[in-house]
């Protein structure tokens, strides 16, 4: 048995996982709850997003990450460290080498900094894998051979688009049109046709319980409580189906628009295996009712959601540990 334990962890916008093996062994939101004047901890995961705009000035609940780079250097170290103790428990006689996830085309300085803050939080040595590569080996694509895999990456805070051959990424890009995106035009959609105004949680909601990428005969109504933006007093409005899926498009186009980018810069023999093979479809935002279709149709290649969307990237990352040496060899280590 390894005395050093291995583990895979997704830093993301909105989630962090941490995985050993085949096993999922944390799952907590990335938020953390300080007291601003010392920057102690107070809470973090699940307990902090529940603190969200309902503490007194002196805590702050923040979410270290943006666009899935680290935005707050010390919060996320202090955040992975505590994530950490809780699968490790606090004596550590050996730390575990750590393999994180990270969005494709970050530059070496963000880089730096999510393997200064895994060092920082507990590990023994810390290196980084791509998202979109981590997704999937998650998924297991047969990403070790000589054809064209293509993965999109839908999270929080990016969408990453890839097409993956011989264990390295051919063409990819990365792009900030995401599921905080797709939650901004709803805000935007019920503040100019309602005069409502309404914090990210309702417009998550609004997309969970009632969105849709492309209009559905199948009409579902959300009764919603927000701010008059004249008054500023409570108002109550009730939303259907079809106008999230409205207020959705022009998101949703720009990130058509990114893949076909990517698609452009694919070489052709590596396309003709992406059409029979089809594009996989993973991360929270591709849980979006009927955008495996809308995809479909908008690129003319088949669109599916993978088997595990949310959690194939963690997976992925513990996976990642057997060919570390590939890997590494690809980010010209």
């Amino acid at each position: 048995m390894a005395l050093s334990r291995e583990l895979g962890i997704d830093l993301g916008t909105f989630n962090t996982q941490i995985a050993e093996g085949n096993q999922i062994l944390q799952q907590e939101p990335t938020v953390v709850a300080i007291v601003v004047n010392e920057m102690k901890l107070v809470e973090l995961g699940t307990t902090a997003l529940g603190m969200m705009g309902r503490v007194p000035e002196s805590i702050e609940v923040i979410r270290p990450l943006r666009h899935g780079v680290i935005a707050e250097y010390e919060l996320t170290e202090i955040y992975l460290r505590e994530l950490i103790k809780k699968v490790t428990g606090p004596t550590l006689f050996f730390k575990p080498r750590l393999l994180i996830s990270a969005p494709y085309g970050v530059t070496s300085v963000e880089k730096r900094a999510v393997v200064e803050a895994g060092l920082g939080a507990g590990g023994r040595e810390v290196n980084i894998i791509p998202q979109p590569l981590a997704a999937a080996l998650g998924v297991d694509l047969p990403i070790n051979t000589p054809t064209g895999n293509m993965i999109i990456c839908l999270g929080a805070g990016t969408t990453q688009a890839a097409v993956i051959s011989m264990t390295g990424i051919v063409s990819a890009e990365t792009n900030h049109t995401a599921g905080l995106k797709l939650d901004e035009a709803i805000i935007n959609y019920v503040r100019k046709k309602y005069g409502l105004i309404i914090g990210q949680p309702t417009a998550e909601q609004l997309k969970l319980n009632i969105g849709a990428a492309s209009p559905t005969q199948e009409e579902k109504t959300m009764e919603i409580q927000g701010q008059d933006q004249v008054t500023g007093l409570p108002k109550p409005a009730s939303l259907t189906t079809n106008e999230i899926v409205e207020a959705l498009q022009p998101p949703l186009e720009e990130i058509v628009t990114a893949i076909r980018r990517v698609l452009e810069k694919t070489p052709p023999e590596l396309i003709s295996d992406i059409i029979d093979r089809g594009v996989a479809l993973c991360g929270g935002t591709s849980l979006l009712k009927g955008l495996d279709k809308y995809l479909t149709v908008a690129l003319g290649i088949p669109a599916y959601v993978v088997e595990n969307p949310v959690t194939c990237t963690v997976e992925g990352a513990a996976k990642g540990f057997s060919i570390l040496e590939v890997i590494l060899r690809n980010q010209g280590r």
